[in-house]
Formats: structure tokens, sequence, C-alpha cells
């Protein structure tokens, strides 16, 4: 018996809503990035793209456990001397919530051209309203 191996044209894609209000967000993160993935398919292959479209609302609503909404630091640097550059999580929801699912997400997927084509298919919106609705998305609860 052979296994079978998806190909990249073959792959059906599916458009789904994710509500990130109320959610922590690791949790959120790894949901994202097994379905950007494909794993929840059973036409998985690790080195295909087999993933959904992901569209995430309300990012500014995520929720951070314990103290990281303070202490947690993101650390990022502008590519000129002495440019290192840190931001805390509670300053950085307020300013860009998006910045915050995505780096999380970026995060568990591939650090490869795979990885960087199924990031692409992650949308992030700060509101609960999203230009997507001609692709006829399905809701997901977590």
């Amino acid at each position: 018996m052979k296994s079978y191996m998806a190909k990249t044209n073959e792959v059906e894609r599916k458009w789904y809503v994710i509500d990130a209000e109320d959610v922590v967000l690791g949790r959120l993160a790894s949901e994202v990035a097994s379905i950007l993935r494909g794993k929840k398919k059973p036409i998985f292959t690790p080195h295909v793209d087999c993933g959904d479209y992901v569209i995430v609302v309300n990012a500014d609503k995520v929720k951070l456990t314990g103290n990281k909404l303070s202490q947690k630091h993101h650390v990022y640097h502008t590519g000129y001397p002495g440019g290192r550059r840190e931001i805390v999580y509670s300053e950085m929801i307020q300013k860009r919530p998006e910045k915050v699912i995505e780096l999380a997400v970026k995060g568990m997927l591939p650090k490869s051209r795979l990885g960087r084509k199924m990031f692409n298919k992650l949308k992030v919106y700060a509101g609960s309203e999203h230009p997507h609705e001609a692709q006829q998305p399905e809701v997901i609860e977590l």
C-alpha cells in the first residue's frame, strides 16, 4: 500500500473566521497555525501547503494570562546601529493589535519558504468587520 502525497494543485482551500474576543492568545495561535498548515485535514503532507485561509477578527480583545500584559516584551531591531527596540504587549495591543496575533502564529509555523507561504493565508483585523464576505467563510468557535 502506498502513502498518499497531496499535490499543490489538488488541494481545496476553505475560508474560516475566528473571533478572538476573550480567547487566550496562545490557544488561539496554536489553533490558527494548525489550520494554516492543514494538520486537521486527512490529506496533510508536511512538504506541501495544504492549509486553509483564516480570518481573525476582534484582535484587540485577545487575552493574555498572568502578568504577561505588563511584563512580556517584543524585541526587534531597526537595522541601524544601536537600533534594538522593545515594546510592552499592553502598548502593542493598543497601537497594533493585529501584530500580536501575527507574531504568535508566525512563531508556530515552519521557518522556511513554505512557512512564509502559509503565513500569507492569515488575515487579522482589530475590529469585528472584515472585507472577505465574498469567500463565504465558515465560523469556528474556540
